[in-house]
């Protein structure tokens, strides 16, 4: 409901504008046209037609071409559709006015064509493109600054939880040589919590890091956790060998993980299952993890504050480059990522 509010609001405010428009245009040009009548009708085509070629280049022309770096392309049709607009509305104000001189565009008239007409439209929708541009940058200023604030709270906050490194692998070395080595199962966890302890520690520094590192810790945390798990859990690790030679956000995936692991079922009856697949195609990332679910779980409930911080993360971090689906059934639950690795 909040969001149709929000969506008519920005519709109403449109309209309003070109109404003001078309009254103004209208009170300045009434008189030089035979009947009120026809001054509105030519005010409202007038209108009309430059509306639509700035929707057209703000909407479409600018996000999917000037955006994307295609300038050539995107001066092309910017100039080809002012050019053809200003073309068929003459030849439509010509007809119902009864003028034809209004649609000559013979070397006699050409000149004046163009000074009343193609060259009004060029600044009047680089007027309205000057104040998309102006927004979107706003809107830009506004995201960078509130990544910079999310990334200094969440420095703030790692420095806070953070104890002595050297103190704590020395006593996690310790703990190690105090394990029985008869008790392979029991090294092997210590040695993998290390490993992932010394990735948060030393190598995460605010930069993106290489997809093999983020990889080994996914495993080392699903090899713990697996510790956990009887033989009624099945949980497989798919990571396809196109999966390498990219940057990717530390600790982007590891959520997802935890989240799968945290509400798996406990069915004594039927299998509990946690899938993890990760791919590379095309250019894109894609990820995947889907875990059984108690039927009576509300809808919902599973994910928690955790899937919603990270959702934040991605819409800060990779604006317009990625897509996050959840899908939740009465006994599963699945999370699908793509990330635009262009």
């Amino acid at each position: 409901m909040q969001f149709r509010h929000i969506l008519l609001k920005y519709k109403l405010q449109h309209l309003f504008f070109w109404m003001l428009v078309c009254g103004i245009w209208f009170m300045l040009r009434v008189d030089d046209y035979p009947t009120p009548g026809k001054a509105f009708l030519v005010t409202v085509i007038k209108v009309f037609e430059l509306a639509l070629m700035i929707y057209i280049t703000n909407l479409v022309l600018i996000p999917k071409l000037l955006y994307r770096k295609k300038y050539f392309l995107f001066t092309l049709t910017f100039v080809v559709m002012v050019l053809s607009g200003s073309i068929i509305k003459m030849s439509i104000l010509g007809h119902y006015l009864n003028n034809p001189l209004l649609y000559n565009w013979s070397s006699t008239y050409l000149k004046d064509r163009i000074y009343d007409n193609i060259l009004p439209h060029f600044f009047l929708v680089i007027a309205g493109v000057a104040v998309k541009l102006m927004l979107d940058y706003g809107k830009l200023q506004k995201r960078m600054v509130e990544i910079a604030k999310e990334k200094a709270e969440a420095e703030l906050n790692f420095l806070k939880s953070q104890i002595n490194p050297h103190f704590l692998f020395n006593s996690l070395n310790s703990v190690y040589f105090l394990i029985n080595k008869d008790n392979h199962t029991a090294r092997m966890a210590l040695h993998k919590f290390s490993d992932m302890l010394r990735y948060q520690l030393y190598e995460m520094n605010g930069a993106k890091l290489p997809v093999e590192k983020e990889i080994a810790y996914l495993k080392d945390y699903v090899d713990m956790q697996k510790l956990r798990k009887d033989e009624k859990f099945s949980v497989d690790f798919d990571c396809s060998a196109g999966v390498k030679g990219f940057f990717i956000e530390p600790l982007l995936l590891i959520p997802f993980v935890e989240n799968a692991f945290k509400y798996v079922s406990h069915h004594a009856d039927k299998k509990n299952y946690i899938r993890l697949h990760l791919d590379r195609a095309n250019g894109t990332f894609f990820f995947t993890a889907e875990n059984s679910k108690e039927s009576q779980l509300p809808l919902n409930e599973q994910g928690g504050i955790g899937l919603k911080n990270v959702s934040r993360r991605l819409e800060l971090l990779y604006p317009g480059k990625h897509q996050l689906e959840i899908k939740e059934t009465e006994d599963n639950f699945t999370v699908q990522l793509k990330l635009d690795l262009s």
